[in-house]
């Protein structure tokens, strides 16, 4: 009888160790998912503050874009006056030589 109540004893000492290296390690599985959710949470909040700086950049650099395009037609006017100065002006010099 003393052997039967040693070895239910032993066996129930046993039983409580490992329940309690479970416990432990069960929340330390849960510690572990919980770290994991907040480093995606902060993963997915960095991802939509890049998202929405590279909405704000490609919104420069079409009004950068445009203010070029702007830029060139009037250039492109420039050029055309000047050539239509340079040509009459020309024109005077040949009449005022051949005079």
């Amino acid at each position: 009888m003393k052997k039967t109540v040693i070895k239910a004893s032993a066996i129930l000492l046993t039983l409580g160790l490992a329940a309690g290296c479970a416990t432990t390690g069960s929340d330390e599985i849960q510690a572990t998912a919980d770290r994991a959710a907040a480093d995606a949470a902060a993963a997915a909040s960095a991802a939509e503050a890049a998202r929405a700086s590279a909405d704000r950049a490609a919104q420069a650099a079409a009004a950068a874009q445009s203010t070029a395009d702007r830029a060139m037609s009037a250039a492109g006017g420039a050029q055309s006056c000047c050539e239509a100065n340079k040509e009459a002006m020309e024109r005077m010099f040949q009449r005022s030589m051949s005079k």
